[in-house]
């Protein structure tokens, strides 16, 4: 292991393009500096998730992984820039890094760029390739997974607990955007899409639990995501009637991934799929409902805040769940149990975690 008594150490620390993950990572972050707090700890990541650490404290700068297409043909190009790559890492001096990424290529870059001290999970075959690795368990939270890469190095670490931050200017230009929702109203963010469409649920059932939420709890719902987000945005609210649809807002092409944090903290639910927004709302202390099929609740639960997970109970021949199972009155039964805790806890502290697994039992119409 490098000496780090001497002088400040560079660190490097390499995730991967998923907007979860890297929120996920937060407490592995703090705990890092906590035992390093004159490093240098710099954030390689493929682009787009790094946005999410802007704001982050604990880290110094965010390098993004450029990284060619998989392709067969182009496998010389691929080759020239992982060396590429390693050579300018090396150049920086760091000297020990940590790998969230699990891939062979993030090994096999750490190990060209001669980083001394490398620590990762063991996994495709890369244990030769670092210099101390830590087991992945079945069923294991993410965010325990990343703090399991400092236990393994012998570093101390706290609670685990969440945070996220949100700059004053950003907070002011949100409320200029906000200025004409009703005030009063409880106000719910809407994440129906990821990049996985196995975990998408249908346009219609998103519809209708926005129907309920305007109808019946007197909500403002929100979106905010990517442009292709906008057009199943724009799909989900085409089926409400005008009077529930003037109650939705998409501040999808006003508010970027780098300030979407300063939308989350007006929330008092996020709804959605198993996605990076969730994590982020999670992060920042938000109530949340995921809906789970294909990934596992037990290991992307949103992370030390009050929560429900709403799941089938029917297990699928190839593993996994279906979504397509999951109904509208689980989800607003849910959402119902979020709202009555919030609106019951104003004036009191909220528990740091709460989790009630709902399972759904057969398919659904």
């Amino acid at each position: 292991m490098p000496n780090t008594a001497a002088t400040p150490e560079r660190i490097l620390v390499v995730c991967n393009s998923f907007l979860g993950d890297t929120v996920l990572g937060i407490p592995f972050f703090r705990n890092l500096r906590r035992r390093f707090p004159q490093a240098v700890i710099d954030v390689l990541s493929e682009p787009g998730a790094a946005a999410v650490l802007t704001h982050c404290p604990y880290t110094n700068e965010l390098i993004a992984w450029p990284r060619p297409p998989r392709s067969k043909r182009l496998l010389p190009a691929a080759l020239a820039a992982i060396f590429g790559q390693a050579s300018w890492l090396r150049s920086r001096g760091y000297a020990r890094v940590y790998l969230f990424k699990r891939s062979f290529s993030s090994a096999v870059l750490v190990w060209l760029a001669g980083i001394p001290w490398r620590v990762g999970h063991r996994a495709e075959g890369r244990g030769r390739l670092l210099s101390r690795t830590v087991g992945m368990h079945r069923g294991r939270h993410q965010a325990e997974s990343y703090l399991d890469l400092l236990r393994c190095d012998g570093i101390a670490v706290d609670d685990g607990h969440n945070e996220n931050w949100v700059p004053e200017q950003d907070r002011a230009t949100l409320d200029s955007l906000l200025v004409d929702v009703p005030a009063g109203r409880p106000r719910v963010f809407v994440a129906a899409r990821s990049t996985n469409p196995e975990k998408h649920w249908p346009i219609d059932r998103w519809s209708a639990v926005i129907d309920w939420l305007v109808a019946t709890r007197g909500c403002e719902i929100f979106f905010c995501g990517s442009p292709s987000d906008v057009v199943v945005h724009r799909e989900i609210v085409s089926l409400l009637d005008p009077r529930v649809a003037g109650h939705v807002h998409d501040h999808s092409a006003s508010v970027p991934l780098r300030r979407l944090g300063s939308l989350l903290t007006r929330m008092d639910l996020c709804m959605g799929i198993d996605s990076g927004l969730p994590h982020i709302a999670a992060s920042h202390g938000v109530p949340v409902v995921v809906l789970f099929g294909p990934t596992d609740p037990q290991q992307w639960h949103p992370w030390k805040t009050a929560y429900e997970v709403v799941q089938s109970g029917r297990v699928l021949p190839q593993g996994g769940r279906s979504m397509l199972d999951i109904g509208v009155e689980q989800v607003t039964a849910a959402a119902a149990r979020l709202l009555d805790d919030k609106a019951g806890s104003a004036h009191a502290p909220r528990p740091q975690a709460m989790l009630v697994h709902r399972m759904c039992d057969g398919a659904v119409a």
